[in-house]
């Protein structure tokens, strides 16, 4: 009971002093409010202080702009610079920065599709022209292996027409001395045999005159008007009887006739070889000149042949060689537009991947800066009330 009766003395006086100080305290806040709110201290703080709603907005403002801008850093697109400066003005406008973004994120997927298909483009035009290239010097190749061929080839008819040409003169020169030879081999026999003849003839006139006085029966009379008759009537008479009748010498003149028997006999035989002999030579002769006639025939036609080739080849030699030279000025300059598309285009295929990266964060970027200037509450922008009395 005493420690209770003390506690609530204590407490009681505890009371007392803590409504002391809170009637002290409120009149305190009283005397502030009145200084506060009266209207020379209102004006003055209107001109000096913000309201504290704006002092709100305008710290959640702060904040938002300065992750805006964490979100848009090291991007060195200078575009993206742009945004950054707008949204460090002081007089920034979300609404207008946002669509900034949304502008450049546009623009950029933009660039990024442009790069795409140029991308394709070039790929695919690098790929035609180079294989153009291939088939432009493939052609070249092919021509200038066909234009040595054809020279080559013309050469040999050249080498072949000029061995037809003087083997056509050849010819003509071996027949011409085959028929003066022949000539002079006709002429030969056709004397020998007149000869032969005629040596035949005059042994069978001694051989007759001989049988006339040696063997009578075997004689045989001359015609009155050949020269043998002549001849014979122009003859000496028979000498005068000496010293009784003479003895014939018919065994020795059996040897003379058996003797011209045998030179005619050789001369017969002689005749019939050189007979032989002519007409077989005249015969050999006919066939060279037949067989000449057909070689030279030949060769007149295959020459005439070789000739019309070479024109037709020296006219393919020549179009083929325009056509290489064409060819060869088309490959350079299918050579200078591939230079050209490679000029346009390598810079692009090397830095693809990259500039698509960057311009990929670029993007991811301008979508986070975009999400944190989206959480704004833009009411406020437009709310800025001040309290004139409290």
């Amino acid at each position: 009971m005493k420690d209770l009766e003390r506690d609530c003395a204590t407490k009681d006086e505890e009371w007392a002093t803590r409504c002391k100080i809170r009637a002290e305290e409120i009149l305190a806040l009283a005397d502030t409010i009145k200084l506060l709110n009266d209207d020379d201290a209102l004006e003055l703080f209107k001109k000096t202080l913000p309201a504290p709603s704006l002092m709100q907005l305008s710290s959640r403002a702060q904040a938002l702009k300065t992750q805006a801008l964490g979100a848009l850093k090291n991007n060195g697109d200078f575009r993206l610079n742009l945004i950054s400066l707008a949204l460090k003005g002081k007089k920034v406008s979300f609404a207008k920065v946002i669509t900034m973004i949304d502008d450049m994120t546009a623009l950029l997927k933009r660039e990024q599709t442009d790069d795409n298909d140029k991308k394709a483009y070039c790929e695919k035009l690098i790929d035609q022209t180079e294989d153009k290239v291939k088939e432009l010097e493939l052609t070249v190749s092919d021509l200038a292996k066909a234009i040595a061929d054809a020279k080559e080839s013309n050469a040999t008819l050249g080498k072949e027409l000029e061995a037809l040409a003087d083997g056509i003169k050849s010819l003509d020169a071996h027949v011409a001395e085959a028929t003066e030879q022949r000539k002079e081999e006709h002429a030969d026999n056709t004397a020998t045999l007149s000869s032969d003849n005629a040596a035949v003839e005059l042994i069978g006139m001694a051989k007759n005159r001989m049988n006339k006085f040696y063997n009578p029966k075997l004689y045989n009379a001359p015609p009155a008007s050949t020269e043998s008759t002549a001849l014979f009537q122009a003859a000496p008479p028979p000498p005068p009887e000496t010293f009784g009748a003479y003895a014939k010498k018919s065994g020795e003149s059996g040897g003379v006739i058996a003797m011209m028997d045998t030179m005619a006999a050789d001369l017969d035989k002689e005749i019939q070889e050189i007979e032989v002999e002519e007409k077989e030579g005249q015969k050999e002769y006919e066939q060279f000149i037949k067989d000449s006639a057909e070689k030279r025939a030949n060769d007149a036609k295959s020459i005439e042949d070789k000739e019309a080739a070479k024109a037709d080849l020296e006219a393919k030699l020549l179009k083929d060689e325009e056509e290489k030279t064409t060819t060869m000025k088309e490959a350079m300059a299918t050579h200078e537009f591939l230079a050209d598309v490679h000029g346009d285009c390598d810079w692009l295929l090397s830095n693809f991947e990259n500039r698509k990266a960057a311009r990929s964060g670029e993007i991811d970027a301008l979508v986070k800066g975009k999400a944190v200037l989206s959480g704004a509450d833009f009411s406020l922008l437009q709310k800025a009330e001040v309290h004139r009395h409290v």
